[in-house]
């Protein structure tokens, strides 16, 4: 007599929750890439980038053998993710608490993580793509950048991903912090100060000595460095800090940021999760309407 054992299909919920994160991420990507008010706004956004740099590319800093398009342009792209990464999860996390995304994904197991990690994936795929189409614009139209080697592809993918996933972090940190859409403007100021000494449109080198040791304490300043030093000839260094790249700085000043957000976000968001509720769901949104008179 044969007998017959049914196997028990084997079940991770943790796989599982990524898996459904993940699927969600892409729809929200695909739908994020497709739409036409969304491809408006991005286009709108880099065109106003592109002029800027076309504007600099008219001038030269000292005895660089780059004009300042060519030099601003890294720094562009790490603009756009740091903006991306951070006030794009942001104002997500805001927003979906306001309108009870949120307080809905507690409803399933897992339902928060997944939520998080689709967000998070979509938010990744979109400013990817933006950063290629950056790039492949900068490369038609500004002379001086070398991008014709396998390592400098490397570099600039491995500096591209960090930085990313850094920004993403960093940007879940705060979005976990920020409990109403009316106070995002606590943390767009703070970006833009820290874009405007980060040495985004111009060397670092020209900014007095103690702004250039603030600018260094955060991810942006590196994140255009590593992006310069895979874009930009060898020269170039010369104009930066110390005469030279830093490429294990950046490498470990973006590292250490991403781990330490990694490590903090998912606890600020578990505390964020567990305290919503339709109680404060109702409270929100009507200090929200009361705010914006809707």
């Amino acid at each position: 007599m044969t007998t017959v054992v049914r196997r028990t299909p084997r079940y991770n919920p943790t796989v599982s929750t990524y898996k459904t994160g993940l699927k969600r991420g892409l729809i929200s990507a695909r739908i994020q890439l497709t739409t036409p008010s969304e491809i408006v706004g991005t286009l709108v956004m880099m065109t106003l980038m592109v002029v800027s740099l076309i504007f600099l590319s008219q001038g030269t800093f000292g005895g660089a053998s780059v004009d300042l398009g060519a030099m601003g342009l890294p720094g562009v792209i790490a603009m756009g993710v740091l903006f991306s990464g951070v006030m794009g999860i942001v104002g997500v996390l805001s927003m979906d608490r306001t309108n009870g995304t949120l307080l809905r994904s507690k409803s399933v197991p897992g339902g928060t993580t997944g939520y998080l990690v689709g967000e998070i994936t979509a938010n990744l795929i979109s400013t990817v793509v933006s950063a290629l189409l950056m790039l492949v614009v900068g490369l038609l139209l500004f002379d001086g950048l070398e991008f014709a080697s396998p390592l400098r592809w490397l570099l600039f993918a491995s500096v591209l991903v960090l930085g990313m996933v850094s920004t993403l972090a960093i940007g879940a940190v705060l979005g976990a912090l920020v409990s109403n859409p009316k106070f995002m403007g606590f943390v767009m100021m703070p970006v833009l100060v820290l874009v405007g000494i980060s040495g985004i449109f111009y060397p670092i080198v020209a900014l007095p000595g103690w702004l250039q040791g603030v600018a260094q304490a955060f991810p942006l300043y590196w994140y255009g460095l590593g992006l310069r030093a895979s874009l930009l000839p060898d020269a170039m260094s010369a104009v930066e800090i110390s005469g030279s790249w830093r490429l294990e700085w950046v490498f470990i000043v973006l590292a250490a940021w991403a781990v330490v957000c990694l490590a903090i976000a998912p606890k600020l968001l578990g505390r964020m999760a567990r305290r919503e509720s339709g109680s404060t769901l109702a409270a929100r949104r009507l200090d929200v309407q009361q705010q914006w008179g809707v």
